[in-house]
């Protein structure tokens, strides 16, 4: 498995562990996860760049409809919602990347 790959399946594992034990950590745990990745991962397509942002600003609001379903939406929800706390550390680290590059781009 490849960085790209671990990384996405820790963050869903995290999730998925934090609807079910109450810790106050994990939404630091989670952007931390994604930070790494953002940073570790050093994605150069504007796509998946623009995907990851979308993403972080959508699930949120998806993940709210999912109350709805009985005995487990809500369970639902709240892994939604830590997944994309760590999408969002993704995304906050490639902007950063961004910003950095405009600012000092590399001699190529």
């Amino acid at each position: 498995m490849s960085f790209n790959q671990i990384m996405p399946a820790l963050a869903i594992l995290v999730a998925i562990i934090s609807a079910f034990v109450p810790l106050e950590w994990w939404p630091l745990i989670l952007v931390l996860i994604g930070l790494v990745h953002g940073f570790g991962g050093q994605e150069k397509d504007p796509v998946i760049v623009v995907s990851v942002v979308l993403a972080a600003i959508a699930f949120p609001a998806i993940a709210d409809n999912l109350d709805a379903i009985p005995v487990i939406g809500a369970h639902l929800n709240t892994i939604i919602d830590q997944f994309a706390i760590a999408i969002g550390g993704y995304a906050i680290a490639l902007l950063v990347l961004d910003v950095k590059e405009r600012i000092m781009p590399s001699e190529a």
